[in-house]
């Protein structure tokens, strides 16, 4: 089994070689279950051993937690073996006398500490410190601003008044860190593409992260931002592949579907998704891993693990041959745009 790589540089400094299996790691920290230490340091180091080389993180997972549990497997490692991306965005304090920890009910035995959120110039120089020393490295190639969405800010206008926030100060500092080879890339890791656009039609950026938004289930994004990253060379991170589970696991009663049980309109479509792809003896989530992958702009694809047997299962959907008569019966079927790219 042999993870294939893909090689992006866009401003010519070099750039960075994703796998195209990357490693997020949201379920290490401790993300609606917890698991040990010894636990989450047996999946990364499966994840080594596959091959995969691309690591993502952020403060949020479990509050810090995901990171100091990097630090530990990546400690020993040459630093230029691998690709490293964490955020901005959340800066992390202890709790204080009647504060709710962030989180609750969602990251499980971890810090008490509460999010404060900050896309400020400090703020994004003081994350990228904190960071380093929880992840115990000395470089980071990639910050994303963390979640400048609707999903997490709740409406339109929280959401523009966190862009605004970044442009006016922390896409300053991350424009510095770059021009000063700190740091290779940055971009934003956010749930919606509209988000993505937006930034892209008012900055210089490299890479984005997007979860959830160009799937078998969806594919709105290639209305206009997807053509736009690819004229402009921008990099796309694809996290979330299974919409939340529900491309791996299939439309049983109880799927998730964007963090919540799918509606009965998503588990109708993926009946169907699901029924082309057994015409074709192909598992589902092979194909839902797979088909990120076939436009030219996507570099790498980050599903989660908490489990060995999940990174084993992921692997296995990276490196799965799919028969392009499965893309050609999904279109006829009306179950994919007529204008996603399919070939490999």
């Amino acid at each position: 089994m042999q993870l294939k790589k893909r090689h992006w540089d866009r401003i010519g400094n070099g750039g960075l070689t994703f796998t195209e299996l990357g490693f997020g790691t949201a379920p290490l920290g401790n993300l609606y279950r917890s698991i040990s230490d010894d636990d989450a340091h047996a999946v990364l180091t499966k994840a080594w051993d596959l091959g995969v080389r691309y690591f993502d993180t952020a403060p949020l997972y479990g509050l810090g937690l995901a990171e100091t549990r990097l630090n530990r497997f990546l400690r020993g490692k040459p630093r230029g073996d691998y690709v490293l991306s964490t955020k901005i965005g959340r800066l992390l304090h202890r709790c204080g006398p009647g504060e709710e920890r962030t989180g609750e009910g969602k990251f499980f035995d971890v810090p008490a500490r509460v999010e404060v959120y900050d896309y400020s110039y400090d703020g994004v120089m003081r994350s990228l410190e904190f960071s380093l020393e929880r992840l115990g490295v000395d470089s980071i190639d990639i910050l994303y601003a963390h979640d400048l969405d609707v999903f997490t800010h709740g409406s339109e206008a929280a959401r523009d008044a966190r862009l605004d926030e970044l442009m006016a100060g922390g896409y300053k500092a991350l424009m510095s860190l770059r021009d000063q080879g700190v740091i290779k890339a940055f971009g934003a890791g956010v749930n919606e593409w509209q988000s993505c656009q937006w930034l892209t039609e008012r900055g210089d950026f490299d890479l984005f992260l997007l979860a959830g938004r160009y799937t078998l289930l969806e594919q709105e994004a290639l209305e206009t931002f997807l053509p736009l990253a690819e004229k402009r060379g921008i990099g796309i991170i694809i996290g979330g592949p299974y919409n939340s589970g529900i491309l791996a696991t299939g439309p049983k009663p109880g799927a998730f579907y964007n963090y919540d049980p799918a509606p009965q309109e998503i588990l109708d479509r993926v009946t169907r998704i699901e029924a082309v792809c057994k015409r074709h003896t192909v598992r589902m989530v092979d194909a839902a891993f797979q088909f990120p992958l076939r436009h030219p702009a996507v570099v790498s694809v980050i599903p989660g693990g908490q489990g060995v047997a999940e990174m084993e299962a992921n692997a296995v959907a990276a490196t799965a041959e799919i028969p392009p008569a499965l893309w050609a019966e999904l279109k006829a079927e009306g179950l994919m745009r007529q204008d996603a790219p399919v070939n490999a």
